[in-house]
């Protein structure tokens, strides 16, 4: 059996949003009523989806009663524009597309885009150029910047308790300086 090295803070896609360590490896997430209240869903929604594969934990997923799923911000910022896309009228089929067109996709792209829908499809847009064309056609379009999404999980997401999924203590982070020095401010 191959021990894998733990993945620290700035690798990864958690690390690219949190360059700063404030989340010390790819092992912290949120627990579901966590990640209801940051994404504005509600338990049922996040459960149906997890059911139906259409937002799956990235951290860890249900395995059995009383196992609790792990969110990454990720996930989050995906079910976030799920129930934005779903508000605004896109069926779930074609908001299935678009997630998984997202999971394919890094943190830092996702930051660099917009999506846009008439209703009842979804359009990507990176540059001013597609908004033009996405608009010739004389359908009323709504656009969801993920990137404002994401700054709004961003700036609650902290408010939540973390975990991790090997079950060590969030605040069991590396111990480099840095995170020495926040965490003797933390208690200090």
């Amino acid at each position: 059996m191959v021990e894998e090295a733990p993945i620290r803070a700035g690798t990864g896609e958690q690390g690219e949003l949190f360059p700063d360590s404030s989340l010390p490896d790819e092992l912290v997430g949120y627990r579901g009523p966590a990640a209801c209240q940051i994404a504005g869903i509600t338990y049922r929604q996040l459960d149906y989806w997890a059911r139906t594969g259409l937002v799956n934990p990235t951290i860890r997923s249900a395995q059995g009663s009383g196992s609790q799923r792990l969110y990454s911000f990720k996930d989050i910022l995906v079910l976030k524009v799920v129930k934005r896309l779903l508000d605004t009228g896109v069926s779930l089929q074609n908001i299935r597309v678009a997630v998984d067109h997202l999971r394919r996709r890094g943190v830092q792209d996702l930051a660099r885009i917009t999506l846009f829908s008439d209703g009842t499809t979804v359009y990507e847009c990176t540059s001013p150029e597609e908004v033009v064309d996405l608009l010739q056609g004389g359908q009323g379009v709504f656009g969801i910047a993920v990137s404002g999404a994401m700054r709004e999980i961003s700036g609650t997401i902290h408010e939540f308790p973390a975990e991790r999924a090997d079950g060590l203590a969030v605040d069991e982070s590396p111990n480099d300086e840095l995170s020495r020095r926040r965490r003797t401010r933390a208690t200090g």
